[in-house]
Protein backbone atom coordinates (compact mmCIF):
# COMPACT_ATOMS: atom_id res chain seq x y z
CA UNK A 1 0.00 0.00 0.00
CA UNK A 2 2.32 2.68 1.05
CA UNK A 3 6.82 1.78 0.93
CA UNK A 4 9.09 3.97 1.24
CA UNK A 5 13.24 3.66 1.40
CA UNK A 6 15.60 5.99 2.48
CA UNK A 7 13.60 9.09 2.88
CA UNK A 8 15.59 12.31 4.29
CA UNK A 9 13.63 15.97 4.01
CA UNK A 10 15.66 18.63 5.42
CA UNK A 11 14.63 22.45 5.44
CA UNK A 12 17.75 24.80 5.20
CA UNK A 13 20.31 23.10 7.79
CA UNK A 14 17.06 22.14 9.72
CA UNK A 15 16.98 17.66 9.28
CA UNK A 16 13.57 16.56 9.77
CA UNK A 17 13.83 13.26 8.33
CA UNK A 18 16.77 10.78 8.15
CA UNK A 19 16.79 7.59 6.45
CA UNK A 20 12.88 6.70 7.04
CA UNK A 21 11.93 3.15 6.26
CA UNK A 22 8.42 1.98 5.92
CA UNK A 23 6.61 -0.72 4.60
CA UNK A 24 2.22 0.12 5.26
CA UNK A 25 0.38 -2.66 4.12
CA UNK A 26 -3.41 -2.79 3.00
CA UNK A 27 -5.83 -2.69 5.28
CA UNK A 28 -5.55 -1.89 8.90
CA UNK A 29 -5.34 1.18 10.82
CA UNK A 30 -2.19 2.92 11.51
CA UNK A 31 -0.89 5.81 13.85
CA UNK A 32 1.97 7.97 13.29
CA UNK A 33 3.45 9.11 16.59
CA UNK A 34 5.65 11.12 17.66
CA UNK A 35 7.02 14.30 19.62
CA UNK A 36 6.90 17.98 18.22
CA UNK A 37 9.04 18.06 15.72
CA UNK A 38 9.62 14.42 14.96
CA UNK A 39 9.03 14.64 11.19
CA UNK A 40 5.08 13.18 11.39
CA UNK A 41 3.40 16.33 9.23
CA UNK A 42 6.71 15.94 6.70
CA UNK A 43 6.39 12.50 6.46
CA UNK A 44 2.71 12.77 6.06
CA UNK A 45 2.94 15.28 3.66
CA UNK A 46 5.69 13.28 1.24
CA UNK A 47 3.05 10.61 0.99
CA UNK A 48 1.41 13.17 -0.45
CA UNK A 49 3.04 15.14 -2.65
CA UNK A 50 3.14 18.05 -0.74
CA UNK A 51 6.69 17.83 -0.08
CA UNK A 52 9.76 16.96 -2.21
CA UNK A 53 12.13 14.82 -0.04
CA UNK A 54 15.66 15.13 -0.69
CA UNK A 55 16.41 12.10 -1.06
CA UNK A 56 14.60 8.43 -0.89
CA UNK A 57 11.65 6.67 -2.76
CA UNK A 58 7.75 6.53 -2.17
CA UNK A 59 5.46 4.26 -3.41
CA UNK A 60 1.68 3.91 -3.31
CA UNK A 61 -0.48 2.15 -3.98
CA UNK A 62 2.20 0.07 -6.35
CA UNK A 63 3.29 3.36 -8.02
CA UNK A 64 6.44 5.63 -7.46
CA UNK A 65 4.88 9.01 -6.51
CA UNK A 66 7.77 10.91 -8.17
CA UNK A 67 6.84 10.87 -11.74
CA UNK A 68 3.18 10.94 -11.28
CA UNK A 69 0.12 12.71 -9.00
CA UNK A 70 -2.92 10.66 -10.44
CA UNK A 71 -2.46 8.26 -7.05
CA UNK A 72 -3.37 11.11 -5.31
CA UNK A 73 -7.12 10.39 -6.54
CA UNK A 74 -6.89 7.37 -4.30
CA UNK A 75 -6.21 9.63 -1.47
CA UNK A 76 -8.15 10.66 0.97
CA UNK A 77 -6.71 13.30 3.49
CA UNK A 78 -8.24 15.39 6.16
CA UNK A 79 -5.56 18.16 7.06
CA UNK A 80 -5.18 19.32 10.55
CA UNK A 81 -5.86 22.63 10.07
CA UNK A 82 -8.51 23.35 6.98
CA UNK A 83 -8.57 26.51 5.68
CA UNK A 84 -12.14 26.84 4.64
CA UNK A 85 -13.45 29.86 2.27
CA UNK A 86 -15.10 32.00 5.01
CA UNK A 87 -17.75 33.60 2.33
CA UNK A 88 -18.92 30.20 1.31
CA UNK A 89 -21.61 28.46 2.75
CA UNK A 90 -21.30 25.11 4.19
CA UNK A 91 -23.77 23.46 1.19
CA UNK A 92 -21.97 25.26 -1.12
CA UNK A 93 -17.74 23.99 -0.10
CA UNK A 94 -18.96 20.53 0.29
CA UNK A 95 -20.91 21.01 -3.99
CA UNK A 96 -17.85 22.79 -4.62
CA UNK A 97 -15.74 19.61 -3.78
CA UNK A 98 -18.28 17.44 -5.40
CA UNK A 99 -17.54 19.36 -8.74
CA UNK A 100 -14.14 18.96 -8.31
CA UNK A 101 -13.78 14.76 -7.18
CA UNK A 102 -16.60 13.20 -8.90
CA UNK A 103 -20.18 12.57 -7.40
CA UNK A 104 -20.92 10.86 -4.33
CA UNK A 105 -23.80 9.55 -2.61
CA UNK A 106 -22.28 9.43 0.52
CA UNK A 107 -22.28 13.43 1.88
CA UNK A 108 -25.95 13.04 3.16
CA UNK A 109 -25.76 10.52 5.20
CA UNK A 110 -22.33 11.99 6.90
CA UNK A 111 -24.31 15.47 6.92
CA UNK A 112 -26.82 13.24 9.44
CA UNK A 113 -23.93 11.38 10.98
CA UNK A 114 -22.36 14.64 12.56
CA UNK A 115 -25.69 16.93 12.80
CA UNK A 116 -24.86 19.45 10.13
CA UNK A 117 -28.10 19.91 8.96
CA UNK A 118 -28.70 23.18 10.80
CA UNK A 119 -25.30 24.63 9.87
CA UNK A 120 -25.86 24.06 5.30
CA UNK A 121 -26.52 27.64 5.30
CA UNK A 122 -24.03 29.10 7.62
CA UNK A 123 -20.69 30.57 6.03
CA UNK A 124 -17.61 28.52 6.97
CA UNK A 125 -15.76 32.20 8.64
CA UNK A 126 -18.99 32.17 11.46
CA UNK A 127 -18.55 28.40 12.49
CA UNK A 128 -16.98 26.69 15.80
CA UNK A 129 -13.69 25.33 15.62
CA UNK A 130 -16.01 22.18 16.20
CA UNK A 131 -18.49 22.38 13.66
CA UNK A 132 -15.57 22.99 10.95
CA UNK A 133 -14.23 19.85 11.78
CA UNK A 134 -17.27 18.19 11.49
CA UNK A 135 -17.13 19.60 7.67
CA UNK A 136 -13.69 18.77 7.52
CA UNK A 137 -14.88 14.75 8.39
CA UNK A 138 -17.88 14.86 5.68
CA UNK A 139 -15.72 16.29 2.74
CA UNK A 140 -12.40 13.34 3.73
CA UNK A 141 -15.09 10.55 4.27
CA UNK A 142 -17.54 11.42 1.37
CA UNK A 143 -15.31 9.85 -1.04
CA UNK A 144 -14.73 6.08 -1.63
CA UNK A 145 -10.77 5.94 -1.70
CA UNK A 146 -8.95 2.76 -0.36
CA UNK A 147 -6.55 5.49 1.63
CA UNK A 148 -7.15 7.77 3.92
CA UNK A 149 -4.81 9.52 5.89
CA UNK A 150 -6.54 11.75 9.12
CA UNK A 151 -3.88 14.40 10.56
CA UNK A 152 -5.48 14.92 13.97
CA UNK A 153 -9.06 14.18 13.54
CA UNK A 154 -10.30 14.11 16.69
CA UNK A 155 -9.54 18.04 17.00
CA UNK A 156 -12.48 20.12 18.37
CA UNK A 157 -14.64 17.19 18.31
CA UNK A 158 -17.72 16.41 21.22
CA UNK A 159 -17.91 13.21 22.83
CA UNK A 160 -20.85 12.36 20.71
CA UNK A 161 -19.26 13.37 17.37
CA UNK A 162 -16.18 11.33 18.61
CA UNK A 163 -18.03 8.50 19.09
CA UNK A 164 -19.21 8.06 15.64
CA UNK A 165 -15.91 9.00 14.13
CA UNK A 166 -14.61 6.33 16.11
CA UNK A 167 -17.28 3.89 14.78
CA UNK A 168 -17.07 5.41 10.94
CA UNK A 169 -13.09 4.54 10.97
CA UNK A 170 -13.82 1.12 11.62
CA UNK A 171 -16.76 0.73 9.39
CA UNK A 172 -13.67 2.00 6.88
CA UNK A 173 -11.46 -0.55 7.71
CA UNK A 174 -13.66 -3.36 7.25
CA UNK A 175 -14.21 -2.29 3.60
CA UNK A 176 -10.31 -3.46 3.68
CA UNK A 177 -9.20 0.11 3.51
CA UNK A 178 -5.74 1.51 4.90
CA UNK A 179 -6.62 4.62 7.47
CA UNK A 180 -3.14 6.51 8.40
CA UNK A 181 -3.55 8.51 11.49
CA UNK A 182 -1.34 11.28 13.53
CA UNK A 183 -3.00 12.18 17.08
CA UNK A 184 -1.98 13.27 20.24
CA UNK A 185 -4.63 11.73 22.16
CA UNK A 186 -3.48 8.82 23.36
CA UNK A 187 -6.67 7.04 24.52
CA UNK A 188 -8.01 7.53 20.87
CA UNK A 189 -4.92 6.21 19.51
CA UNK A 190 -4.78 2.75 21.47
CA UNK A 191 -8.19 2.32 21.16
CA UNK A 192 -8.73 2.82 17.48
CA UNK A 193 -5.12 1.29 15.75
CA UNK A 194 -3.83 -1.85 15.10
CA UNK A 195 -0.18 -0.47 14.42
CA UNK A 196 1.67 2.02 15.86
CA UNK A 197 4.92 3.79 13.84
CA UNK A 198 6.40 5.73 16.35
CA UNK A 199 8.84 8.43 14.73
CA UNK A 200 11.62 9.82 16.94
CA UNK A 201 14.68 12.70 16.02
CA UNK A 202 13.57 11.86 11.93
CA UNK A 203 13.79 8.18 12.49
CA UNK A 204 11.25 5.49 12.92
CA UNK A 205 12.31 4.21 16.78
CA UNK A 206 9.33 1.40 16.70
CA UNK A 207 6.84 -0.08 14.45
CA UNK A 208 4.45 -2.70 15.74
CA UNK A 209 1.29 -3.10 17.90
CA UNK A 210 1.01 -1.35 21.06
CA UNK A 211 1.18 -4.46 22.92
CA UNK A 212 4.63 -5.28 21.77
CA UNK A 213 5.94 -1.80 22.57
CA UNK A 214 4.55 -2.23 26.14
CA UNK A 215 6.69 -5.66 26.04
CA UNK A 216 9.80 -3.35 24.72
CA UNK A 217 9.58 -0.64 27.35
CA UNK A 218 8.63 -3.18 29.90
CA UNK A 219 5.88 -0.81 30.99
CA UNK A 220 1.94 -1.57 31.91
CA UNK A 221 0.53 0.83 29.63
CA UNK A 222 0.63 2.65 26.58
CA UNK A 223 1.11 6.61 27.60
CA UNK A 224 3.61 5.18 30.09
CA UNK A 225 5.40 3.26 27.22
CA UNK A 226 5.27 6.61 25.24
CA UNK A 227 6.62 8.67 28.00
CA UNK A 228 9.55 6.29 29.28
CA UNK A 229 10.50 6.28 24.92
CA UNK A 230 10.99 10.19 25.46
CA UNK A 231 12.53 10.59 28.93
Amino acid sequence: MVSIENLHKKFNKNVVLSGVDLSITEGGIFAILGPNGSGKTTLIKSILGMVIPNEGTINVLGENIKNSSSYRHKIDYLPQIANFPNNLKVKELIKMIKDLRGKTNEDQRLIELFTLEPFLDKKLGNLSGGTKQKVNLVLTFMFDSPLIILDEPTTGLDPISLIRLKDLIQKEKAKGKTILITSHIMSFVEEVSDEIVFLLEGQIYFKGTIAALKSKTNQPDFEHAIASILT
